[in-house]
């Protein structure tokens, strides 16, 4: 099979042939037809349309009759708090009772063996063993209890040793390797007199690498057969069956752990923030309680220290009220997906076989010169589903072997609309392991600006982590061959072959098997044009700063222009140097973006504030939440064409088909309502433009939109980044900008790019790409006519006319650049280029800051200006260090 696919690179194997003829047959589909199937799955997920959802051991997706089902039950039944003694209250409380029974006999076990303890998730019920656990600290008489734990663990088992560790009890990581050698060598020597309570976790399934740890080491380890660590004593076992119960049963009764922590929305993928630790009744009164809250006590006085608990462990340790009404959601998710599936047993052998068939694949693709396209981390080699979960670990290699890294699979991927999920999965112990990262190289990397869940995917070339998918009861073949067709696309494609534009409002079948096919288009829009003021004249004295809505100066209004009119400009003919580059380095281009994410608005001079070009980023669209909207969710933001008018104090907004509407620069402070807002993670003050601008925006998106602008008010000072060290007094600030006042390209840089796409057609088709096109693509401040593609990474300051700027480094792309800025479509193959020709990161544009800026007066940024670079010291190549951070441009 392998060489079958070498020979093709683009064909994918039978799903039949993928499994093992002597294996046992697993169910695909719960007896429903392909075509059965992909109904079921468009009436529960109907809003997967489009959609490779892949990140089912993150969170699984609820179904729509799930929903229907239980807000039915709110609107027919007065469920008060279980607490009070009224009849909504009763019937709260005999709810949630029946609830715990149900939770009970999914995992085939009575309320005689375990109690259902409700926590905000598994992570809380780990906490709640940890601090009420029989600890024994180590002292003279005592070695004291140990606390071990499988490497291959969730942080928050992990997490469980910062508890042990404060009342000096002993914890000791374990290896899987260890635990297995231990178990073949048999039972060692115990002293069965010996009672100090030990504890010992590991997890029925990694959420890294998908493989199951035997269920049957509860028993062993319980019975004295198998020792994590030898020492005497009496030994529980936690089983973190979190992950495992996502996609399969699990037998309480054959295999009688004494805590079992789980997560509701893992399973059925609502509600969430709703979990339970099973407690096995031999257990639960040995578990130690010192905090009480409400709903806990049998009696207690608060002069006193007088306190009687209730005699129910799941009553004393359920502090305050429940989240009684998603408990009796738990009812609707059970009922649920018993009727959409059959049960659990179907759920596991429907997601491995995807697993195992989506393995087999991946396994097989190879490059022309024989190198493997993908390097798969698993103990396993997917042959069962009882050693095997739905979940396969990944990194995708070059034809040299080279890890490409995850943040660009990443970025990749969701140009495909495939969600996956990329770092270390909160599993640290599995990630080392797996890649061969050291404990040095963690503090190593970590010292280089690493942090679980950024984006740093390389570090002197080494992994810092993967990628991985993983199934859930809706998966589908159409994903499993929708995933593998990506990975084909973008890897194993031919020079010839370019990838299928698509529009976000692409509309068909989720992970139909040919990514080639019914792209929908956007209806059609108004094709934007670069549409700049006249050479302004403006004069004046006065401040001009971004965060004053007032500008002394009287400056001539930059006119807005007929839309139907092409542009003919001076920046268009200084743009002509661009080609040859042979004259001194100049501003050929200037930009300013004045809603966050929409399109650019082009101007020849325009004033500088002290947050960059005055009105960049000043504004941004949110959703009905308030989340700010980006191309990357809403690619018909750059339909949105704002024009400023300086003169009559307004900004102009206009789209194809909707009515140009006005939006006053003048903040009312008398009316205005300050809202808090997130840009990249800083908390940002800002205040809604009106009802009108907010109709008109939803109208245009067709959903809910508000435009929100930045307060005068509010300084948002920018980060210290970069290793750079700021000036004295020069503390800069930031507009809605994700990381720096300006960006600034080389027009070599992208004819560089412009030829390496347009030439990469062997078969003579027409150009699609113009530089103009690539240009707007990369939504930069500031053009300017290069003589060297790329020779601005090697610069350290520059001076624009009188205006100096620290060069703060490389900006690193994301996906927005496979986004037509004139249509609001998408093409993978731009940031597939681009990824190729740099390599490593996926950088385009360097990042500028003001150094002084002294604003006493009127300042400009003007086309045509010279630019005098000062090259960084003993830095060789074009070539930053892997371990500089940058935020993705999605403005």
């Amino acid at each position: 099979m392998a060489g079958a696919v070498a020979e093709s690179g683009r064909e994918l194997p039978a799903f039949a042939g993928s499994r093992d003829p002597s294996a046992p047959r697993l169910a695909y589909g719960y007896g429903y037809g392909p075509g059965s199937l992909r109904e079921l799955r468009a009436r529960e997920s109907g809003r997967l349309a489009g959609t490779v959802y892949l990140d089912h051991a993150g969170a699984t997706l609820f179904s729509q009759s799930q929903l229907e089902s239980f807000t039915n039950d709110l609107m027919e039944n007065t469920y008060g708090n279980p607490h009070s003694q009224n009849i909504s209250s009763k019937l709260t409380y005999d709810t949630v009772e029946q609830v715990r029974y149900r939770i009970l006999a999914h995992f085939h076990t009575t309320a005689e063996d375990y109690t259902v303890i409700f926590t905000s998730g598994s992570t809380a019920a780990l906490k709640l063993v940890a601090e009420a656990f029989p600890w024994v600290s180590q002292g003279p008489e005592s070695s004291g209890s140990q606390f071990c734990y499988l490497t291959d663990s969730h942080t928050s088992v992990v997490g469980m040793r910062n508890v042990t560790m404060a009342i000096n009890v002993t914890s000791t990581p374990v290896r899987p390797e260890d635990l297995w050698s231990a178990e073949e060598r048999g039972a060692s020597v115990s002293d069965p007199d010996c009672q100090l309570p030990h504890l010992f976790c590991y997890p029925a399934q990694s959420n890294f690498s998908g493989v199951r740890y035997p269920l049957s080491w509860i028993e062993e380890v319980k019975s004295g057969r198998l020792h994590p660590v030898s020492t005497p004593g009496k030994w529980f076992v936690l089983l973190d069956a979190a992950s495992y119960v996502s996609t399969s049963p699990l037998d309480l009764s054959a295999h009688q752990a004494d805590f079992v922590p789980i997560s509701f929305y893992k399973i059925f993928g609502f509600p969430t923030g709703l979990g339970a630790l099973l407690v096995h009744n031999r257990a639960a009164p040995l578990l130690r309680k010192t905090y009480f809250g409400g709903g806990t006590a049998s009696a207690y006085l608060a002069g006193e220290d007088f306190y009687i608990p209730r005699p129910s462990v799941a009553q004393r340790f359920e502090d305050g009220t429940i989240s009684f009404l998603d408990v009796i959601a738990l009812k609707h998710g059970f009922d649920t997906l018993e009727r959409l599936t059959g049960g659990m047993e179907n759920i596991k052998q429907h997601t491995f076989t995807l697993a195992q068939y989506t393995y087999v694949a991946l396994s097989s693709l190879r490059y022309p010169n024989g190198a493997a396209v993908v390097r798969i981390y698993s103990d396993s080699e997917f042959s069962s589903p009882e050693v095997q979960g739905p979940i396969i670990n990944f990194n995708v290699l070059d034809d040299k072997g080279n890890i490409i890294g995850y943040s660009q699979v990443d970025k990749m991927a969701s140009l495909y609309n495939i969600h996956l999920r990329t770092g270390c999965f909160c599993n640290t112990g599995a990630c080392q392991r797996h890649l061969g990262i050291s404990n040095e190289m963690v503090r190593k990397n970590f010292q280089a600006g690493h942090v679980c869940g950024d984006n740093m995917d390389l570090i002197d070339g080494q992994p810092t982590g993967s990628v991985r998918i993983s199934f859930g009861y809706m998966s589908t073949l159409d994903d499993v061959q929708a995933f593998l067709r990506f990975i084909i696309d973008t890897r194993l494609h031919s020079s010839g072959d370019w990838p299928v534009s698509q529009t976000h409002a692409d509309t068909r079948e989720a992970g139909a098997p040919s990514a080639e096919s019914q792209a929908d288009v956007i209806p059609a829009v108004m094709g934007r044009h670069s549409l700049l003021p006249q050479e302004d004249a403006l004069t004046g004295s006065g401040v001009w700063n971004n965060s004053s809505t007032t500008v002394n100066a009287v400056p001539v209004a930059p006119p807005v222009c007929d839309v139907a009119r092409t542009q003919q400009i001076p920046s268009e003919k200084a743009a002509g140097v661009l080609q040859g580059a042979l004259g001194p380095l100049v501003v050929t281009n200037l930009y300013l973006y004045p809603i966050k994410s929409c399109a650019a608005f082009e101007v020849t001079r325009w004033p500088v504030g002290n947050q960059g070009l005055l009105y960049d980023r000043s504004w941004m669209v949110v959703n009905h939440n308030g989340v700010c909207l980006s191309q990357k969710q809403e690619p018909r933001l750059c339909l949105i064409q704002p024009f400023i008018d300086l003169q009559q104090r307004i900004m102009v907004i206009k789209a194809k088909g909707m009515e140009p509407i006005e939006v006053p620069l003048e903040e009312n402070s008398e009316q205005t309502q300050i809202r808090h807002s997130r840009v990249c993670a800083d908390r940002v003050n800002t205040y809604d433009c009106g009802e009108k601008i907010s109709s008109w925006l939803s109208t245009f998106f067709g959903r809910p939109c508000h435009l929100i602008r930045q307060s005068s008010n509010f300084q948002r000072n920018a980060k210290k980044k970069h290793g750079k060290d700021q000036l004295p007094g020069t503390m800069a600030t930031l507009s809605l900008v994700n990381e720096a006042q300006y960006l600034l390209i080389n027009t070599s840089s992208i004819l560089e790019l412009h030829q390496q796409l347009n030439t990469s057609d062997e078969n003579g088709k027409q150009e699609l790409f113009s530089v103009k096109d690539l240009s707007l693509r990369f939504r930069a401040n500031i053009i300017i006519n290069g003589k060297r593609a790329f020779e601005e990474e090697k610069w350290d300051e520059i001076s624009i006319g009188s205006l100096h700027f620290q060069v703060l480094g490389p900006c690193h792309r994301c996906q927005m650049i496979c986004i037509d800025q004139q249509t609001g479509q998408r093409n993978q193959h731009v940031f597939q280029k681009l990824s190729e020709s740099r390599e490593t990161k996926v950088n385009f544009g360097m990042y500028l800051m003001h150094t002084s800026l002294d604003l006493s007066s009127p300042c400009f940024l003007s086309v045509g200006s010279q630019v005098l670079p000062v090259l960084k010291q003993n830095v060789e190549g074009h070539d930053l260090p892997a371990s500089e951070k940058h935020q993705d441009v999605t403005s």
